[in-house]
């Protein structure tokens, strides 16, 4: 085999293990963001409706600000089984192609390489341990008065998921 080859494809497959190792890492990663929503009902009805839509999605109030009308809902949000065993599958397959390399590169250490491959199953328990999180929604509800009819605008701190499915549950719009 070329001599050019072997060290231009370990670089390649060391390339692509970093770049797994970073989308591994970021399978945990915070994504809480900020929305401004607005909706057309009035303030009562909206904080009613909002509080049945998080205690049906397993979330507990966890603290009420009269004064600013603002509430902080709590909630576990367990990691998924598929995502845990297709990051091990993940790492699994990117150890085996690193090693591969490896083994052709240095053929005495075999052994020991393919030992290496016993190491995919932390990646899963690294992402179950990590992912599973005590996550926190806050909610800060004012009335806005138009001249037809009043409404609504939330604001709302959450992960970026729970924001699109309360959106999308309670056809709220995306406000200024």
């Amino acid at each position: 085999m070329d001599t050019a080859i072997l060290p231009s494809t370990f670089l390649l497959t060391l390339l692509l293990s970093v770049g797994l190792f970073f989308f591994i890492r970021a399978s945990t990663k915070d994504r809480t963001q900020t929305a401004q929503l607005v909706s057309d009902q009035d303030e009562a009805a909206l904080m009613s409706q909002l509080k049945e839509y998080f205690r049906l999605r397993s979330y507990r109030v966890a603290a009420v600000d009269q004064e600013q009308n603002q509430v902080i809902f709590e909630g576990f949000v367990r990691p998924s089984w598929f995502l845990a065993i297709f990051l091990t599958l993940l790492a699994s397959i990117g150890i085996t192609c690193l090693l591969l390399v490896l083994y052709l590169l240095f053929p005495d250490l075999s052994t020991f390489f393919l030992t290496l491959v016993l190491l995919s199953p932390v990646t899963g328990l690294f992402y179950w341990k990590k992912a599973g999180r005590l996550e926190k929604v806050s909610l800060k509800v004012e009335a806005t008065e138009n001249q037809q009819h009043s409404s609504s605008k939330i604001t709302v701190i959450a992960h970026r998921d729970e924001l699109a499915e309360l959106q999308r549950a309670l056809q709220l719009k995306a406000g200024e």
